[in-house]
């Protein structure tokens, strides 16, 4: 862990967090085959209690793009040799949960998940800015997964953190539940450690 040399509180340069509340060592290396695109509002990354820090730790195949609105977009998904899903969970008259309902991927196309990073509201400004995220099929994680997000409400009960989302969906994409349920139990870990530091 390396750590600033802040005169107030040392801060951890890779998770961001005061080095007394480091979450490193909750980072699980995962080879996910289907690569994530992460949109991340800037708001979201300096968020303390966010959490796709562990997503961004633990992923060996990631990349963080961050902003509202994204120029180059449009042409990045204009390229056919990927197979390119949104990951949005709020359809309303949509059949979109799990992967059953899903366009044919062509044998020599690769996957890749688009995920957006905010509170409710900014990603759906995020959506609203990109007209090109809109025309991809969407995907959302099947309505059993319950949320252990405890630090940080949701608008309406049962949904999902963007850690939680992801992994749910990787899992059934890859049909690879235990290796993304290292990562989710970390995250339950990560949020009583939350609530420690918040009333230490």
């Amino acid at each position: 862990m390396n750590q600033s040399n802040s005169t107030k509180r040392k801060t951890c340069q890779s998770c961001h967090r005061p080095a007394s509340n480091c979450i490193c060592n909750l980072a699980h290396k995962i080879d996910n085959h289907v690569k994530v695109h992460l949109l991340q509002h800037p708001k979201e990354a300096k968020h303390p209690k966010g959490s796709a820090i562990l997503l961004q730790l633990s992923l060996e195949n990631i990349e963080t793009w961050q902003g509202d609105h994204f120029p180059d977009l449009e042409t990045e998904l204009s390229n056919e040799s990927y197979y390119d899903l949104l990951l949005y969970p709020e359809l309303e008259g949509q059949d979109t949960k799990g992967s059953g309902n899903l366009p044919r991927r062509k044998p020599e196309q690769a996957t890749r998940l688009w995920v957006l990073d905010g509170t409710w509201k900014k990603a759906y400004k995020i959506l609203q800015l990109n007209p090109a995220l809109q025309k991809l099929p969407k995907i959302s994680p099947n309505d059993f997964e319950k949320s252990q997000y405890e630090i940080r409400k949701a608008p309406k009960k049962g949904q999902l953190s963007t850690l939680e989302a992801c992994c749910h969906t990787l899992a059934e994409m890859e049909n690879a539940e235990e290796k993304y349920g290292l990562l989710l139990d970390s995250f339950v870990e990560f949020n009583r450690r939350w609530k420690n530091f918040s009333n230490s």
